[in-house]
């Protein structure tokens, strides 16, 4: 066996984004034990950034040691029991998978099928919940596979009004647009590292109401996940009285969570909300420009995943072979019944700047161009400049 040395590639799709040199570096730290009592005061330090981040002051907020995949399968296994009913918003491939999941813990699942690309119709949701005695209401936020945003705060509201508990999927919106727990009474809340916190992925962040942590106290049986159960976990994280083994940490991971966090706050959250702006301004206007059009309607675009619809008569797939060989930039493809007709590009913490808009716009009308469809990329990047003045301007 060799060392593996990985190319450098422009990370411009739905996730990984571009990790800063300076989380790289705190990658690179000397390890210390878990139970080390630096360690444990870097815990604490972790926690309560994650608590400023997502406005969750009488939240427990984690981050658990998996990506955001654990960060679901958490919440959807500590909070449902067999014979539950689990209403879910379905309007994309991540609400599809919360459906998954909940049906593997033994719940009865209500789904509520939205076409993908469009958000979650709280209407719809409600006449779901006056039908049926749920205990959970669970729905992403930001859902990857469209870049359609839902109404969160809307959402929640209407659980807590048919006495049902939350869950909120945060993993691409988290570090984007405003994630505010407190303001939504939101009982889960998880996200993930590697998307707009640009911290490698491996880590999942979240977040439990009093109600949710006394849902799982209360609970008939045990958690069927052992690794995420939260009475156990909590034994390790919580702190309060001494920390009890529960698994070893990943201990670097954790200095890159930590060093996103304070590169975070040193921004500015607003700052960094009002950048993903920006930037997602930019490209849209460069996108127009070189003629191609965005699946979501304007009112329900996340800033950070932006859902091309791929032209008639263009291989999608050759598109982002195309950029990613000649210009090291990738962009992801289509997920489910969106797969070959759309590209998602992703701009997402450092992979948020319009040096990445001017590279994306200029790699992709080559790669277009290279297939017989018009895609003029000075204009392309010159609509990109100009909106991105009239934002310097404003």
């Amino acid at each position: 066996m060799q060392s593996f040395q990985p190319p450098r590639r422009i990370l411009m799709g739905p996730g990984p984004s571009d990790v800063s040199p300076r989380v790289l570096s705190a990658l690179a730290r000397p390890t210390i034990g878990h139970l080390d009592p630096e360690f444990q005061a870097l815990m604490e330090d972790i926690k309560a950034g994650l608590a400023r981040l997502m406005n969750a002051p009488d939240h427990a907020c984690v981050p658990l040691p998996a990506p955001g995949t654990a960060g679901m399968e958490a919440a959807i296994m500590n909070l449902l029991e067999p014979g539950d009913v689990a209403v879910i918003a379905v309007n994309g491939a991540f609400g599809g998978r919360m459906a998954d999941m909940a049906g593997r813990a033994g719940a009865e699942v209500v789904t509520v099928d939205h076409a993908w690309g469009e958000p979650v119709d709280p209407a719809r949701i409600e006449a779901a919940l006056k039908a049926r005695q749920a205990k959970v209401l669970a729905f992403v936020h930001a859902e990857t596979s469209t870049g359609a945003r839902s109404d969160a705060q809307t959402l929640c509201a209407l659980a807590r009004a048919h006495g049902a508990l939350s869950i909120v999927d945060c993993v691409t919106s988290l570090g984007g647009i405003a994630v505010d727990v407190a303001a939504w009474d939101a009982d889960v809340v998880y996200s993930g590292t590697q998307k707009c916190l640009s911290a490698p992925p491996g880590l999942s962040p979240i977040a439990l109401s009093k109600r949710a942590q006394a849902a799982i106290s209360g609970r008939r049986e045990k958690v069927r996940n052992w690794l995420c159960d939260f009475n156990l976990l909590m034994s390790y994280w919580g702190g309060e009285g001494g920390r009890t083994y529960h698994h070893t940490a990943p201990i670097n991971a954790l200095y890159g969570l930590h060093e996103s966090l304070v590169m975070l706050f040193e921004e500015g959250q607003q700052a960094a909300i009002v950048r993903h702006a920006r930037v997602h301004e930019a490209l849209v206007a460069g996108l127009e420009a070189a003629g191609l059009k965005l699946l979501v309607d304007p009112a329900h675009r996340l800033p950070q995943l932006n859902a091309v619809v791929v032209p008639e008569g263009v291989d999608e797939a050759a598109v982002r072979a195309h950029v990613l060989q000649r210009w090291d930039l990738e962009i992801g493809a289509g997920l489910g019944p969106l797969k070959g007709k759309i590209w998602r590009i992703g701009l997402m913490g450092a992979s948020a700047t319009p040096w990445h808009v001017r590279l994306c716009l200029t790699a992709l009308c080559e790669a277009l161009a290279a297939q017989g469809f018009t895609a003029d990329a000075a204009a392309a990047v010159a609509a990109a400049e100009a909106s991105l003045e009239r934002r310097l301007a404003a």
